[in-house]
């Protein structure tokens, strides 16, 4: 199983900045970071537009199912996925156990372009992923916004 990760602020900025970097160097519309649960970590580009919360859900479904087609195949996962429409294509991309990353893009870009960006920001983002994992198990960095939230204060918000 995997351990739950604790998201820091200085991760959050990093991954955010990835995001942007690799959204004004691919030319994309959008790019997502998301958990393998469904929840949105992070984007950059037009995002204002979509409905995050679904796609990110969507998405993770998607690449559970799609595991699920490895599975029977006999394959690991498959690590990428790219979906081509008339207006927008989207680029999937598994980035180390927990994350997907989501590129969105239309013909002011290329797939070729986007995979070559992808590859790099996949990169950074496993790096940052190690360091969470490792603050996570040790319990070093800032506390947890749920740190100082007590059993009672749960009682009682859920009591009155």
């Amino acid at each position: 199983m995997i351990q739950q990760l604790v998201m820091y602020e200085e991760e959050l900025h990093q991954i955010n900045s990835i995001c942007e970097t690799l959204h004004r160097d691919s030319n994309a519309k959008a790019v997502l970071v998301i958990d393998k649960n469904g929840q949105a970590m992070a984007s950059a580009g037009d995002v204002q537009e979509l409905d995050v919360t679904s796609l990110s859900s969507l998405t993770a479904g998607n690449v559970a199912a799609t595991g699920g087609i490895a599975s029977l195949l006999a394959e690991k996962e498959f690590a990428g996925q790219f979906l081509e429409g008339e207006k927008v294509s989207y680029h999937v991309s598994i980035v180390g156990q927990r994350v997907i990353l989501v590129v969105l893009f239309d013909g002011r870009s290329s797939l070729g372009l986007v995979r070559l960006r992808v590859r790099k920001a996949a990169n950074e983002l496993v790096g940052v992923l190690e360091i969470m994992v490792k603050k996570s198990q040790s319990g070093s960095g800032q506390q947890s916004v749920f740190s100082e939230i007590t059993d009672d204060d749960i009682d009682n918000l859920f009591n009155d």
